[in-house]
């Protein structure tokens, strides 16, 4: 019979064949997939528009006119280059994330063919993607005293097939009132400063005011565009600039006197921040210390501004060498949080040093559903809170105005988060603070909260001997969740041990963006592919891979305590009723290994609630159509360790007192997944540390009895944290080892013991 098509279809699954993505590992795609469900290169550019992309695997036909629907509503034009491949120009958009797009051949009668479009924040994009303002300060500062001369712009010109460009100057407004329906957004064109200039990539000029009331206009960029388009053309393929403070058109009277405009324009802001609503009263506290800020990933992310591992450059922080930002806006208006840290990990303040952090009326990510002030990505922020830092602590001296109506967060009403992890052969620590291990080989609740919906799912298989045999253990090879309506994300490895994130069952490609925002959560993947979901309610997930197994991680604020159940308990400060059934009777914390297993085989998933893709032949099989947790794996519950098995002293030199990390080199025979089960289990150990600083002011931990060495003597009787305690020796007697022992935080004294010899 006829085989289904695959336009106007893209995502479905069809009578005879499939259209959706998994389609081609499964090898049961319409004959057609390929042509109406498009492959686009490069995937993403700014938010700004105007980039060219090609779509790949679709030839069209020389004569057809191809036009290209975002969203549904914006038609840009594309073309069919000499090759007979099509491409499409991205629009200007007021939105980050993916966006759905369409092509017509027929001059937009029928658009059977679609795809998706990342749309990325204006200072997210590579920087050869925009043209280069030289010297950006020296544009941004142009006409304050000591500042002038002639600028130079450079760009890639291969970037526009033109002889010759115009540069164009647009500025960014937001009109209607503040906080109302009626707040609007808008770029507009303003003027072009040049015409018919030769597309070499280079430009100087001497700039000088604008005429008109465009030299009012102090925040915009600028744009290139071949000359035959007409000016402010729309959505035509471009090269922006950054977005920049516009001091080199301004009018005469900043150039006269820069430092009283520039006072003018600061005051009339503090009066118009004086009518807004107070924005600082719901938005998150900072955390306490460098070593929270860094450890609460799922609420907070390195600030590019101000970074420790790239050098601490921080030019708006005199004395800061970190700085994160809140990942999530406030929720009515938008708000952000910044906060700053010095080299002993104290937060930087306002109040003490202009170094401090200042929080932002806008978000400088933006926030969902973006398209309106105060939530458009970047720009809002520049409006409120940049451009004023220029009015009054750049362009004049009155930046205590400034700091007043942005001044920092202490860390009063900061709670740390609470972690659980999984990791290895797989062990598991929960959050508070139970471990045990669990072998069972199926798919499992890991954690599920009633409170957002929030469920995490994680998959075992077999590890594998040295010798490629199947081995008495199992270990997480994917990790799937979803919280309320969110995208749904999984992270595997794939059948050949790569890495794979999945996003609603597409394989993710970070080649060109490594953070993305996407529905109900942010994405991001460091350089070596450790991935940070961070969903809207502020919970976070993390997830590396190493040694052929997962490590994950799951961060809970504590409006979770009492709403968590799963594999990592119930989260509410109490161990002992960790081990809880789906029916909420519980289990003793000194149960056996074998009924440990017993209690985590309950825990195994259903197909109908389910996030993982399942979209290989071994998939389907070993786990959508097999048992969802398989009875008839039995792994090891407690490894023997032989005296005379050589690896044995081999893994009590590496493990040391580690059980985690003994245990998986007895069942995996193999070194390499011992240590990182070591390393996964102590980076557990520190995150918990760092995120709780202050949990041994809860607990009173002692270090246990030290005796006075044999010849000597000792001063001190306390054996609990922070005490210490000194030796000396018996006359005639000479010290070895430490003259002075204190009790850590890990419960272990410090130093040597120490020994009198004559």
């Amino acid at each position: 019979g006829a085989q289904d098509s695959c336009a106007n279809r893209c995502g479905e699954l069809l009578g005879t064949c499939s259209c959706q993505v998994t389609c081609q590992s499964l090898g049961i795609c319409c004959p057609d997939y390929k042509e109406f469900c498009l492959q686009i290169s490069p995937y993403s550019g700014s938010l700004m528009g105007g980039k060219d992309f090609l779509i790949n695997n679709t030839a069209f036909n020389a004569s057809s006119v191809v036009k290209c629907r975002f969203k549904q509503q914006i038609i840009t034009s594309g073309y069919v280059a000499k090759d007979g491949k099509a491409h499409c120009i991205s629009p200007l958009l007021y939105e980050t994330g993916f966006i759905p797009f369409e092509v017509s051949t027929d001059n937009g009668l029928t658009f059977p063919y679609s795809g998706t479009w990342l749309s990325v924040h204006h200072s997210k994009v590579s920087d050869g993607e925009k043209c280069t303002l030289v010297n950006e300060t020296k544009w941004q500062y142009y006409g304050t005293p000591n500042t002038g001369g002639n600028l130079t712009l450079t760009w890639t010109h291969q970037t526009l097939a033109a002889t010759h460009v115009n540069i164009e100057v647009w500025g960014y407004q937001e009109t209607g009132d503040s906080y109302s329906e009626n707040w609007m957004a808008e770029w507009k064109y303003l003027y072009t400063l040049e015409r018919e200039i030769p597309n070499t990539g280079q430009f100087s000029f001497i700039p000088v005011p604008a005429t008109g009331n465009y030299n009012t206009w102090d925040f915009g960029l600028l744009r290139i565009i071949p000359s035959n388009y007409f000016d402010g053309q729309s959505n035509v393929a471009s090269i922006w600039s950054s977005e920049h403070a516009l001091a080199w058109h301004l009018e005469k009277d900043f150039r006269n006197d820069s430092n009283a405009w520039a006072t003018a324009k600061c005051i009339e802001w503090d009066k118009k921040e004086e009518l807004l609503p107070n924005f600082m009263k719901e938005i998150i506290d900072c955390p306490c210390t460098l070593a929270q800020a860094r450890a609460d990933t799922g609420r907070f992310h390195t600030d590019y501004g101000c970074d420790i591992e790239k050098g601490s450059v921080c030019t708006y922080h005199p004395g800061a060498v970190h700085c994160v930002r809140a990942i999530q806006a406030s929720p009515q208006y938008g708000a952000g949080q910044q906060c700053c840290y010095d080299s002993t990990g104290t937060q930087i303040l306002t109040h003490d040093s202009t170094g401090g952090s200042t929080p932002d009326r806008g978000h400088d990510w933006g926030s969902p559903p973006f398209l309106k002030p105060p939530r458009i990505p970047g720009f809002s922020h520049w409006l409120y809170d940049v451009i004023s830092f220029y009015y009054c602590c750049l362009w004049s001296d009155n930046c205590d105005f400034y700091m007043k109506r942005r001044p920092s967060s202490d860390c009063r009403t900061y709670r740390p988060p609470r972690a659980a992890s999984a990791f290895g052969d797989p062990h598991f620590l929960t959050f508070d603070g139970l471990n045990f291990t669990f072998n069972g080989l199926g798919e499992y609740t890991l954690v599920e909260s009633n409170l957002t919906s929030l469920r995490v799912q994680g998959r075992t298989q077999q590890a594998h001997l040295p010798n490629g045999t199947g081995a008495q253990g199992t270990g997480l090879s994917a990790v799937a969740m979803q919280e309320n309506s969110s995208d749904v994300i999984e992270v595997r490895y794939s059948e050949d041990l790569n890495l794979e994130v999945l996003l609603n069952q597409r394989v993710l490609s970070f080649s060109e963006q490594s953070w993305m925002d996407l529905k109900g959560l942010f994405l991001y993947s460091t350089p070596d592919q450790n991935i940070t979901v961070m969903f809207s309610s502020g919970s976070g997930v993390e997830i590396r891979g190493s040694g052929g197994f997962l490590t994950l991680t799951v961060l809970l604020p504590e409006k979770f305590m009492n709403h968590t159940q799963g594999l990592f308990g119930v989260m509410n400060g109490n161990p002992e009723d960790d081990y809880t059934f789906k029916n909420k009777t519980t289990m003793s914390v000194h149960a056996s290994p074998q009924q440990v297993f017993e209690f985590g085989a309950k825990w195994a998933i259903e197909n109908g609630t389910s996030l993982f893709t399942y979209d290989t032949e071994f998939l389907l099989n070993s786990f959508f159509y097999g048992e969802k947790h398989n009875a008839s794996f039995l792994p090891v519950f407690s490894p023997y360790e032989d005296p005379a098995d050589p690896l044995v002293e081999e893994m009590v030199s590496l493990c040391d007192s580690d059980p985690f990390c003994r245990f998986d080199v007895l069942t995996t025979r193999s070194l390499q997944v011992g240590n990182s089960t070591r390393l996964s289990h102590q980076n557990h150990k520190l995150l918990v540390e760092h995120l709780e600083p202050d949990m041994s002011l809860l607990l009173v931990i002692s270090c246990g009895w030290l005796d006075h060495p044999t010849n000597g003597s000792k001063n001190g009787t306390n054996y609990l944290l922070g005490s210490t305690i000194n030796f000396t020796c018996n006359p005639g007697y000479e010290l070895t080892g430490s003259q002075q022992r204190t009790c850590q935080v890990s419960g272990a004294w410090s130093g040597d013991p120490p020994h009198c010899r004559p």
